[in-house]
């Protein structure tokens, strides 16, 4: 028979963080690096050398891996800040074998759970090891579907560490604190996806009725993660850089942003220009400036005509498309975030990011903002 559960569930958009008295340093000061050892990947050595690690160090933010935003341009762009970038599935094996041996621990590699998937992984990490005269390579996975409770994916899951256990996972997307766990335990992943429905071009609450609002499954997800040493990483729902803030605030370890980085120069797909008739040539010499960018989200039905050949009979598209406006350089997006995280740790008291959940207290809101000048 149905349930229903009355406890009170939030999204970011309910809450804003209390300022507190503070005798935090100066924001510039605000140490933003994070340093996690993760619960399955396992530390190899050799002659007392590591050939593998088991840790992570730097700024916890994620690019999605859809794919205009998961690029090798993002991932390069960001790792110069020590932000890390999820490549999407669709790049060729050569541009990944590039890419990873240059950033090996600003990237994932990310995959599904068909067999073409593991076969390309392993095609890829042989790849890796011989190109670099490496016994094990590292390489971080990002095991990526829509629904992360079936039992099949756990299974996969399972099958891929056993099978790469020097190797960082991520697994998702759920939004439960019971299947975190499961994943963290019985698939042996070290972080967990968490998000249902709250990507800015993601359809499926509406088109399923299914879904957890975002800031509540970060606190829930993340409590169950770190009572047994492991992470979670905070997956849809960031519009803006306050967004991120209560994400960390609620205990995410890590931040994925997709439509938030959209429209840089560092994305790919199709670009929208100033001039209605413009040809390769006008574009390649500069003649024409970018006003937008197509985005949509990689269960729409564009997604699926260009990788899948089309909507299958069994399947809905769970996803929309639509135009971001051009945004320059991700510098900028970076800018941001790094500026609202200091400013919201001096706002708390917090001198590092690290410090920021044991210093912040939500409060409910009507509106957290004012609007009045906000285009309609």
């Amino acid at each position: 028979m149905p349930t229903i559960d009355n406890s009170l569930k939030l999204d970011f958009s309910d809450v804003l963080i209390r300022p507190k008295r503070s005798r935090a340093i100066s924001r510039k000061d605000i140490d933003l690096e994070k340093r996690y050892d993760f619960l399955n990947c396992q530390m190899l050595t050799y002659g007392g050398e590591p050939l593998t690690t088991n840790h992570f160090s730097g700024i916890p933010i994620i690019a999605s891996n859809m794919d205009a935003v998961g690029t090798v341009a993002m991932a390069e762009a960001l790792a110069k800040h020590n932000m890390m970038t999820c490549l999407h599935k669709h790049h060729s094996t050569d541009a990944l074998v590039d890419i990873i041996s240059r950033w090996p621990e600003r990237v994932f590699y990310t995959l599904g759970i068909k067999d073409n998937d593991i076969e390309k992984l392993d095609y890829v990490y042989t790849k890796l090891v011989k190109n670099n005269r490496h016994p094990h390579f590292p390489i971080n996975l990002s095991v990526d579907v829509a629904n992360g409770y079936s039992e099949y994916f756990l299974d996969r899951v399972k099958k891929i560490r056993s099978k790469y256990p020097h190797t960082l996972i991520m697994a998702g997307n759920v939004a439960t604190p019971e299947m975190v766990s499961e994943l963290l335990i019985s698939g042996a992943a070290d972080i967990v996806k968490v998000g249902i429905g709250s990507g800015s071009v993601c359809t499926t609450r509406i088109k399923t009725g299914v879904g957890f609002p975002q800031l509540s499954a970060v606190l829930e997800c993340s409590d169950a993660a770190h009572g047994i040493g492991g992470h979670v990483c905070s997956d849809g729902g960031c519009n803006t850089p306050g967004d991120i803030v209560k994400a960390f605030g609620a205990g995410a370890d890590f931040v994925m942003l997709g439509g938030f980085l959209a429209g840089h120069d560092e994305c790919e797909g199709e670009w929208v220009y100033d001039h209605i008739h413009c040809t390769e040539e006008m574009i390649s010499k500069g003649e024409v400036k970018r006003k937008a960018l197509k985005f949509y989200g990689m269960s729409s039905e564009e997604a699926q005509k260009k990788y899948d050949g089309g909507i299958a009979d069994y399947k809905a598209a769970e996803g929309k498309c639509t135009t971001v406006p051009y945004k320059g350089p991700v510098a900028n997006a970076i800018r941001e975030i790094e500026g609202g995280l200091r400013s919201a740790c001096a706002y708390v008291g917090a001198n590092r990011l690290k410090d920021l959940p044991k210093c912040t207290t939500f409060i409910r809101v009507n509106r957290t903002h004012n609007t009045i000048f906000e285009e309609s």
